[in-house]
This record gives structure tokens, sequence and C-alpha cells, in this order.
């Protein structure tokens, strides 16, 4: 029987790519997370999760990651497309990409409904599912992979704590990649991070930094209407 766990990192920030993150493994190796320390990827170091990088990816059946950069945020904000229905779809794409029978995919939602979430990967998805939470009841002689799509899932669920992980490592290593072609300190991409603000203001006019900033972040507003104040 194998299970999948679906997370991202990157969400909150105004600099650089979301990355989710699907991993799948079988039921019986979810202790073996357990036992290396596998846990949220908020609540380790980067040197820690960097370890565990390689170890989860031995013991899963199969890693998939998406990288979604910021050009084709800005591009789903101008349509009015929200970073929850763009993140489910590129959820959707992981799960469909994934050759084994799922037994059970477990999620941790960004929506107010945890359920809706679920619905939302549901939609985009090419294989049955069925939302566990939700209404409605199977057809029969249908195999559904049960989606269980759960606030702080990844404190919850060893196979989803394991995707944070995937995701947070391949995002640090996107940030160390921008940071090294823009020769520049961009601090983790992220509005709280005084290096992250500081390289956006201080380059504001560099296209090259453009291209991976989130335009229609709150944060890039606050930006722009303080540098009309100060002009």
């Amino acid at each position: 029987m194998l299970i999948c766990g679906g997370d991202e990192a990157g969400r909150g920030a105004v600099l650089g790519p979301l990355v989710v993150a699907i991993v799948a493994i079988k039921k019986s190796s979810t202790r073996r997370l357990t036992d290396i320390g596998v846990r949220d990827s908020k609540l380790l170091t980067r040197r820690r999760r960097e370890n565990l990088y390689d170890m989860i990816k031995k013991i899963a059946v199969d890693v998939k990651v998406s990288k979604i950069n910021p050009n084709e945020i800005n591009d789903a904000m101008r349509r009015g497309i929200s970073l929850n229905e763009l993140e489910a779809v590129h959820f959707a794409k992981l799960f469909n990409a994934i050759k084994n029978d799922i037994n059970v995919l477990y999620l941790d939602s960004p929506d107010v409904v945890a359920e809706k979430f679920g619905m939302r990967v549901n939609i985009s998805s090419e294989k049955p599912t069925r939302i566990i939470g939700m209404t409605g009841r199977p057809v029969k002689g249908t195999k559904y992979t049960k989606i269980v799509a759960q606030h702080k899932a990844d404190s919850i669920y060893p196979v989803v704590s394991a995707a944070s992980i995937i995701a947070k490592v391949e995002r640090d290593w996107e940030i160390d990649k921008i940071a090294r072609e823009l020769g520049l300190d961009i601090g983790s991409g992220y509005p709280a991070d005084s290096y992250t603000i500081n390289a956006i203001k201080e380059n504001m006019k560099s296209q090259a930094l453009r291209q991976h900033i989130r335009e229609h972040w709150r944060t890039m507003n606050e930006i722009k209407q303080t540098r009309l104040v100060n002009f």
C-alpha cells in the first residue's frame, strides 16, 4: 500500500519560486521517516534538512517536485487566479505523474476550509479521487485515491513532513542560485528578511532581479509606495 504527502515552500515569499513537492512511500515506511528525524521542515536547521533530503529519497518510492516561478505567479494574479488554485494545479500535475497506485494522498491545506483544497486538486487531477470530509459516496467498482487535505498536515503526517523538507531544500537551492546569478545578497526571499527587502529597494530598476519578484504581493506595493513618497 502506497501513500503520498504533499507540501510547499515559499508560499509567502516576495522573491523566488513557490516549490511544491509530493513524496510517495510504502505505508510501512512511515516509521522509518520518523526514526530518521523527519518532521515539519520549519522546525529543522538547513543542514539537518539537507541531510534528511537524501535519506528521504532513499526511503521514498517516488518524489516529484514542481517550481512555480514568479512570472507564472504574476500571470495568474493578473488573470484572477488565486495562489491556492495555482498551487492545487501543480499538486495535481505531480500526482498525475506518479505511475503507482496511491491509496491516500495527504495534503497540507492552505484553504480556510481545509477540504476545499482537496477539491481543487481533485478538479485538476486525471485520477479518480475521493475527498475525505466531503459529502458524496464513491461509485462502486471504481478504485479511488483518498485525499486528506488538512491544516498543519506537515506536523501530523510524517510523509507530508518529508514533502515539506524536499520542497524547502529545493527552494533554498533555487534562492542560492538566484543570488549567485545576480551577485546580490537577497536573503531568504521573505518580506520579514531585511536583506531581501534591501536588495529589492536598491535594485528596483534591475530587470534581472525583477524576473524573480512577485509583483502583485502587498510587500511590493508597499515598497513602490514608499519610493513614491520619498521622491
